[in-house]
């Protein structure tokens, strides 16, 4: 849904009858800010903790996740192939592990941070994701979304058209690579989630502001696994751990992914960058099946999520079921979704993310 369409028409109208007025474009962005303050008022209704929400979720994600591993274990030496099926929904439930622990990182899961702050760091053993860093990295990412000059810490790479012109063959090809949905996915995420996260270095913070997170969970995990690798060996361990938290990881960035790159995001230099209405108008309303929106703790419903990080996951399907304009914004099905990995780069003049092969002409 466009925020303003009919001064889009009117601007349109005006070109095609060669009275074009320069007015036109001023007040359409006049009146998208209007609108998005308007959200943003209705939005704010919904922030809060509700403890007993909370409470339920931790519950419905730990105990089903518990089960299904203690069943992973059972089979994995017998019918691995089981195991294998069973990782699938294992795996779902670590990413509704980890939405939570993202909403304690945002204060928003319990009304005391120093609960949000336990339970978002127990969580990160099962994630794998250093709680502290994580937070501070996410909150940078919140501050800048959508912000050309601001690029580079918790988000995925993009460049825009210009910048993509500009570099050297082995720069082009190393980027085509990065932005390969096969590696992006089934190899980059996941190593990052893995491998990457265990040292404190290839992170939006110096080593230095990073190493204390990443050794305590390091720390963390060791004491966790340790047991189970003596009980049940270092081999079924990882023939468990390792396809649960591959595909957790995969899923992870993808819905990470799809929530930003989409073709009607929105990016503007400093200058121009509005946070209210980067945070509406780039990010997605991904409108997952109700399956799907369990595990992943709705956080499809980014476009609410990013205009107002302190709604807590279980409360954002009522802040959206009570706007008609927050359903139709930005809206994406799962199937719409799918074309998003073709998107490469942002084009400043048609202000829209394209595809490799719509690439302009090197100026």
């Amino acid at each position: 849904m466009n925020l303003t369409k009919p001064l889009t028409d009117d601007l349109l109208t005006s070109v095609d009858a060669g009275t074009y007025d320069s007015s036109v474009p001023q007040k359409l962005e006049e009146a998208t800010k209007q609108k998005v303050r308007r959200l943003a008022a209705h939005c704010q209704a919904y922030r809060g903790s509700v403890t007993h929400l909370a409470l339920r979720q931790l519950v419905t994600t730990l105990i089903p996740l518990v089960v299904l591993v203690a069943a992973m274990f059972a089979t994995v030496r017998t019918h691995y192939w089981l195991t294998l099926l069973m990782a699938i929904p294992a795996g779902g439930l670590l990413v509704r592990a980890f939405i939570i622990q993202h909403d304690c990182g945002h204060g928003s899961f319990f009304g005391s941070r120093n609960l949000n702050d336990l339970v978002g760091r127990l969580m990160s053993v099962l994630t794998m994701a250093p709680y502290s860093l994580w937070r501070r990295e996410h909150a940078l990412h919140h501050a800048g979304s959508g912000n050309l000059d601001r690029r580079g810490v918790g988000d995925i790479e993009t460049l825009t058209v210009a910048e993509y012109q500009a570099l050297s063959p082995l720069g082009k090809l190393r980027y085509r690579l990065y932005r390969n949905p096969l590696f992006l996915f089934g190899l980059g995420v996941p190593v990052y989630f893995l491998f990457i996260q265990r040292t404190p270095w290839l992170h939006g913070l110096s080593p230095r502001d990073a190493w204390k997170s990443v050794m305590a969970l390091n720390v963390a995990l060791v004491a966790f696994y340790a047991p189970l690798i003596y009980f049940f060996g270092l081999s079924d361990v990882i023939f468990v751990v390792w396809p649960m938290v591959h595909l957790a990881s995969a899923a992870g960035g993808w819905l990470f992914f799809v929530q930003h790159q989409f073709e009607e995001t929105r990016w503007d230099h400093a200058g121009e960058w509005d946070f209210q209405i980067a945070a509406l108008l780039g990010s997605s309303f991904y409108d997952l099946p109700r399956v799907l929106n369990w595990f992943t703790g709705n956080i499809g419903l980014h476009h609410i999520h990013h205009l107002n990080s302190m709604i807590p996951n279980y409360r954002l399907q009522d802040c959206l079921n009570a706007s008609s304009e927050l359903k139709a914004l930005n809206h994406l099905t799962l199937m719409e979704s799918f074309k998003c990995a073709r998107l490469k780069l942002w084009d400043e003049v048609s202000r829209r993310m394209i595809r490799f092969d719509e690439l302009p002409a090197k100026a």
